[in-house]
């Protein structure tokens, strides 16, 4: 099957979505690795490609014979998703244990490489939790997932060995980057057998008496051939991509056709990504008619979120739910990332709580949105939230507050795949100029 795939390099993580030949979503795929662009993009369409594997097989599924499909399909996602998790646990695990033995034999602490073995058995034999049925999702990226496992192990390992923590945590920082900017092979063949063989023997005995037809789609499905048939980049490192210039779109454009395909009525959009704000007008096609950036620094958007998580200690993910238990907002001045910290901190010594802080900062930062809304024409009937910050529920509820303030009632949409909104419009630009080409080459159907 010929895919259309587009890539969305931003500055925190990187996106792609391939679609069929009709111009359907098949998969998408996401990664935090950022140091290395090729590497990015290789991973995310891999993952993207990974995704377009498991909706192959629930169409195959889709049938009045197979009732029930779509829950088992999640649950052999799950399975596929801890056997790659116990891959990339592996490689870190050899290469931490690797800086371990030359620490150690540098003259580090003793028994520095029993200490991680034993981390890292521990991790694996608590690998299974994070991908059980039913289990919440806690991060899409490995890092995260290993990190805060790996972190917690080390506090509780490094007094009982005598090994100071900041000696573990280091092997843990100096290994991940390796592991995680591996460019990747196509390891659908490489886990789903394993993956399907766990989920089978997990599941209920319906599903296991169509286990010959099981093990027959998703056999199918692994030998189906998917090329990439064109590829295009967007984003805010759209000019690193490895791709021609004639296959690099504004990320304006992306945005905006994106949010028109995931709601069709959709005229204003406002797109908060890791390093810009963008609120941009379309017409009832999708085209882009107006729009504002944030025009200085990347105040108010993803990566100043992430730098004030890091100021409080927490992950990205825990600043929105945490922020939403506050009993009172605090007023922050500065929505500057060089000067929020330090206006944090002398909050936080004043006494007033993390949470109250919080909700003070998300309205900080959609007041700062909602400028550039009216300056790029205001707020339309449909109102489309789009990019990582649209998955932050305190922005989401704080955004909601403030347009009904100042427009009232406006439908407002904010989609599940919010992050994926760029790498979508960057996809149908592919599959537009893929099917062109086709059209006009010699011997196409008039």
């Amino acid at each position: 099957m010929k895919c259309a795939v587009g890539i969305d390099l931003g500055s925190t993580t990187t996106k792609a979505v391939a679609l069929d030949p009709l111009g359907r979503i098949l998969g998408r795929g996401i990664t935090n690795s950022r140091n290395n662009y090729d590497a990015a993009c290789a991973i995310a369409q891999n993952e993207a490609l990974i995704d377009a594997r498991f909706t192959l097989v629930r169409r195959a599924l889709a049938t009045p014979a197979g009732a029930g499909a779509e829950s088992f399909v999640d649950h052999l996602t799950r399975c596929f998703r801890l056997e790659q998790h116990l891959d990339q646990l592996a490689q870190l695990r050899e290469a931490t244990l690797g800086a371990a033995e030359r620490l150690q034999g540098s003259g580090g602490a003793p028994g520095l490489r029993g200490t991680v073995e034993g981390i890292f058995d521990s991790m694996k034999e608590g690998a299974g939790q994070a991908f059980a049925r039913g289990a919440k999702k806690r991060s899409d990226f490995f890092r995260d997932l290993a990190g805060g496992t790996y972190l917690s192990l080390a506090e509780k390992a490094a007094p009982a060995h005598g090994i100071p923590f900041e000696t573990l945590a280091g092997l843990f920082d100096k290994s991940i980057l390796a592991v995680e900017n591996r460019t990747p092979e196509e390891n659908f063949r490489r886990h789903i057998d394993r993956a399907l063989d766990r989920a089978l023997r997990e599941s209920p005995p319906a599903d296991r008496r169509e286990e010959s037809r099981l093990r027959s789609v998703v056999a199918a499905t692994a030998g189906e051939d998917l090329e990439v048939e064109l590829t295009v980049g967007t984003g805010y490192g759209r000019a690193r991509l490895p791709f021609p210039k004639e296959q690099i779109r504004f990320e304006i454009l992306c945005h905006g056709l994106g949010a028109h395909t995931l709601f069709p009525g959709t005229a204003t959009v406002l797109d908060i990504g890791g390093q810009d704000t963008k609120a941009i007008q379309i017409d009832d096609a999708g085209i882009v008619t107006s729009f504002q950036m944030n025009d200085r620094c990347a105040a108010g958007c993803g990566r100043y979120l992430g730098y004030i998580a890091d100021e409080l200690n927490l992950g990205l993910h825990e600043l929105g739910p945490l922020a939403q238990t506050a009993t009172r907002s605090v007023k922050i001045s500065s929505t500057c990332t060089v000067f929020a910290g330090a206006e944090i901190r002398d909050r936080l010594t004043m006494g007033q709580k993390r949470e109250d802080i919080l909700l003070g900062l998300h309205r900080a930062i959609i007041l700062r949105a909602m400028a550039l809304l009216a300056r790029s024409g205001g707020i339309r009937s449909e109102f489309t939230f789009t990019g990582g910050v649209a998955k932050n529920p305190a922005a989401v509820d704080a955004l909601a507050g403030l347009v009904r303030e100042n427009y009232g009632e406006v439908p407002m949409n904010v989609s599940a795949d919010s992050i994926f909104t760029g790498a979508l419009g960057a996809a149908l630009f592919a599959r537009r100029a893929a099917d062109a080409t086709a059209s006009s080459a010699p011997g196409a159907a008039s």
